[in-house]
């Protein structure tokens, strides 16, 4: 699914609609994970693009007086056409057309949504969500005083969204393979010089994947039709059987909450 990186790679392709009136909106399929809106045409069309932006994985298109907040979910994509042209995909659920070009949501799964709200920052899905990975709010010491009360892995917590946001099964996977954690870890049992660790490498995984375009596993594309390519980078994620990359042995694939854990035995503890 998208994780940090590819939205934050999506944000960067659909900036240029900033600053344009954005003419109306063309709702294809409105069964998506929560059903749009019917009225959302009425609500937003006409209006000025002030900013776009990102809280977590979500993109937000702020029009001043509300906010229009795209999330992408499972398999959801942007991507850009012009006005006129007439070449539709499966699965296109909206478009948002503006005077020489539109923006197109694809999502097979449906597991994203699109909302538009007054003020994003109380939105069901937005109020609760914890610090951005790459922010001086994430630090040691702030994820030191977040682990003492938990007894879930360490690989869980920091893909918790209340915990920090952005952080996939992907990243996850490789930030603990360079903080030397075992993802098994029982969260209260972290040190906090293993939490500097954490966030120090969380920082550094996640600008070298936004630098890259993110990581192209099955079908992310950014909004400009180009492929993530991360995934020459990744040292531990889908690696099962081949050789850790520092000290040859191989790595182990485990089951945690439903998902696929990738790390080495013996450089991680």
């Amino acid at each position: 699914m998208p994780e940090l990186p590819e939205v934050e790679t999506t944000l960067k392709a659909i900036k240029s609609f900033e600053k344009k009136i954005l003419n109306s909106v063309s709702i294809h399929n409105p069964n998506l994970r929560w059903l749009v809106d019917n009225d959302i045409n009425k609500k937003i069309a006409g209006k000025k693009v002030r900013q776009i932006f990102r809280r977590a994985k979500y993109l937000i298109f702020d029009f001043n007086d509300c906010q229009l907040i795209v999330h992408l979910g499972m398999s959801g994509t942007l991507r850009i056409m012009n006005k006129g042209d007439n070449f539709y995909k499966k699965h296109d659920h909206a478009e948002l057309i503006f005077s020489k070009s539109k923006l197109i949501y694809n999502d097979p799964r449906r597991f994203g949504s699109i909302h538009v709200t007054e003020k994003y920052t109380e939105h069901f899905l937005i109020k609760n969500l914890g610090p951005e990975p790459l922010s001086k709010n994430f630090s040691a010491d702030y994820l030191y005083k977040a682990v003492q009360c938990s007894k879930t892995n360490i690989k869980n917590f920091i893909m918790n969204q209340k915990n920090v946001v952005g952080i996939g099964n992907i990243y996850a996977s490789e930030i603990l393979f360079r903080s030397e954690l075992d993802p098994r870890r029982i969260s209260n049992t972290v040190t906090k010089s293993e939490c500097d660790h954490i966030t120090r490498n969380s920082k550094i995984v996640l600008k070298e994947a936004i630098k890259v375009g993110g990581t192209t596993l099955k079908d992310f594309f950014s909004a400009e039709g180009s492929a993530g390519y991360f995934k020459i980078q990744l040292n531990v994620y889908d690696r099962e059987n081949k050789k850790c990359v520092n000290c040859k042995e191989l790595i182990t694939r485990v089951i945690q909450n439903q998902r696929a854990s990738y790390f080495c035995k013996n450089c991680q503890n």
